[in-house]
């Protein structure tokens, strides 16, 4: 359990690396003349690396396991990459930063899962993932307010300079406290290396799956995490502080609804029906943002709750999909669907990007994130239709 603990402590640094800049938004365009598009690639890399590692990493934990791998990964990557940050001069290395935090960051979720997997009864995963990703965002929670004023009373630059040394310490921590799972007694090997990752996209059943992954947290990251400071600074005239306090309601909520969803697909014998309802909602809570995007900061704070709240199905999500998994393909498994969900958000990062840039109208503030909201509208609305089309994995009770 300490193991797990460790990793729970890292997972928190993890979600706390992909959210933080929207904090920093004014800083960084202040001292480093970081640009709107230089943030949005900077957040983007990020989540792009991320995925990218996924395969490697899939491999490495059916072959390796997850001590060497998430600690090696987290000091150099995460270590490495919050120093850079701290010594940024110009956007692009705080570009180059990110890139490497992305890729430490990267084993750390799915070497719980992958322990999850092999300890755990298939019944209790849901719960499981849910409640480590649930306990993870309350990075989100630190990389809000707490952050904002953090940053105020010592300067960003010593703050990430001491995130730097906590993420590095943490990581020597992996890998003295946890312990690899051992493969179950006779198991078939089945495919080895990336030719595993080929057996699974074969697998007709995961495909209806797989766009709801890849989109499902998208809009809750972005707007958390890169868009609510540009937005609330454009449209509101928002400081750090500002910032600080709106996103900390979204973040409780994230955190929030992770818990929340753990344990629905036992209560309501489904996974598929409640990933559709939780994020039907949180499509007419975008929607209301497209509609009327220069609501009062109340009502926005608001809706940013309800973003957060419903955009936590992500473990159920792996769930479903990790029901269809052969034993022999876990780790490969639970890092492909992972790929498509983080790789979903670093596209969607580029994406909204291209369309705030495209959508600016001088003296017009509020056009670009009209654009914005809508085009969260279109994508997620499209992954829920084909989501429509997935075969249920109703989850069956938990040994005693």
């Amino acid at each position: 359990m300490t193991g797990i603990a460790t990793l729970a402590i890292a997972y928190v640094l993890s979600q706390f690396y992909r959210s933080f800049m929207a904090v920093l938004t004014p800083a960084l365009t202040a001292e480093l003349g970081a640009t709107k598009a230089h943030l949005s690639l900077a957040s983007g890399v990020f989540f792009l690396t991320f995925a990218l590692a996924q395969f490697a990493i899939g491999v490495s934990l059916d072959r390796v396991g997850p001590r060497r791998t998430a600690s090696a990964l987290l000091m150099l990557g995460g270590g490495g990459g919050a120093i850079l940050f701290a010594a940024a001069s110009t956007p692009w290395m705080v570009i180059v930063a990110m890139a490497l935090i992305g890729i430490g960051c990267a084993p750390v979720l799915m070497s719980s899962l992958f322990i999850f997997a092999r300890v755990f009864s298939l019944a209790r995963f849901s719960v499981l993932a849910s409640w480590m990703v649930a306990f993870g965002t309350a990075g989100n929670v630190i990389g809000a307010a707490p952050l904002a004023q953090a940053a105020e009373a010592f300067g960003w630059r010593p703050v990430m300079a001491g995130l730097a040394l906590v993420t590095i310490m943490v990581a020597l921590a992996i890998l003295v406290l946890v312990r690899d799972p051992q493969s179950p007694p006779g198991m078939d090997q089945g495919a080895v290396g990336f030719d595993g990752y080929r057996e699974l996209l074969r697998m007709r059943v995961l495909w209806p799956i797989i766009p709801l992954t890849a989109i499902n947290y998208a809009p809750t990251t972005g707007i958390r995490g890169l868009w609510s400071g540009p937005y609330l600074v454009d449209v509101y005239g928002a400081d750090a502080l500002m910032i600080g306090q709106v996103t900390l309601f979204m973040a409780l909520a994230m955190v929030a609804g992770a818990f929340i969803y753990g344990p629905l697909d036992t209560i309501f014998r489904t996974r598929k029906w409640v990933a559709v309802a939780g994020n039907t909602i949180g499509l007419l809570a975008i929607l209301y943002l497209a509609v009327d995007v220069f609501a009062d900061v109340a009502a926005v704070t608001a809706i940013f709750v309800i973003i957060g709240l419903t955009g936590g199905s992500y473990g159920l999500l792996m769930a479903h999909a990790r029901a269809f998994f052969p034993a022999h393909l876990v780790g490969r498994g639970v890092t492909l669907m992972n790929f498509f969900s983080i790789g979903g958000v670093g596209a969607m990062q580029f994406a909204t990007g291209a369309v705030v840039t495209a959508s600016v109208v001088p003296g017009e503030p509020t056009a670009a994130y009209s654009a914005l909201f809508w085009f969260y509208v279109a994508m997620l609305g499209a992954a829920i239709v084909i989501y429509l089309w997935a075969r249920d994995a109703k989850p069956q009770p938990a040994a005693a």
